[in-house]
């Protein structure tokens, strides 16, 4: 199935949809939409980090640390951010805290980003499950050995993690 995504204004921070366009469309001709990310961090603060599948349109098997996708037509980024998240960690009953927004471009991808941080309570947010088709392995990362392993240029870790993470830290 083709979704259906939302385009937005390039650069523009407001998040002002300009239109639409099917999924195959914004990744062949790299068009502005946005994107959620989602950082799950366990109440005793580490991170979950996973690897991405191989089959992923965008940056396969790679490391990442977010969780999150692109805001379909009609939709939230707060409703997208708790969908991401749960399609791909399982993880449900976590509550949203946004972070901030930015832009990030490259020769793969355009976005509006839209940050969010969740704290995971095995108690109230149920397992960690996998989507098998977007994530291959996961694991919880002290947040001092993730930005050790951040400070590696040849860990293979998707682009805009790297920078969503820097902004991340410099915003808290």
């Amino acid at each position: 199935m083709d979704e259906l995504v939302a385009l937005y204004a390039e650069g523009d921070l407001s998040g002002r949809v300009t239109g639409t366009a099917p999924r195959s469309a914004v990744r062949a001709r790299n068009l502005p939409h946005a994107a959620t990310a989602v950082l799950l961090r366990h109440v005793d603060g580490r991170v979950y980090v996973h690897r991405r599948t191989t089959t992923k349109d965008v940056y396969p098997g790679m490391h990442d640390a977010w969780a999150g996708g692109v805001v379909l037509a009609g939709e939230d980024p707060v409703e997208a951010a708790g969908r991401e998240l749960t399609e791909e960690l399982g993880v449900t009953g976590c509550e949203l805290r946004p972070c901030l927004r930015f832009w990030y471009a490259d020769d793969h991808t355009s976005y509006l980003a839209y940050v969010f941080e969740a704290t995971y309570d095995p108690r109230t947010c149920g397992p960690v499950v996998h989507q098998p088709s977007e994530v291959a392995a996961g694991w919880w990362m002290h947040w001092d050995e993730l930005t050790a392993r951040l400070a590696d240029p040849d860990w293979p870790f998707v682009p805009d993690g790297r920078l969503g993470l820097a902004r991340y830290a410099a915003s808290r």
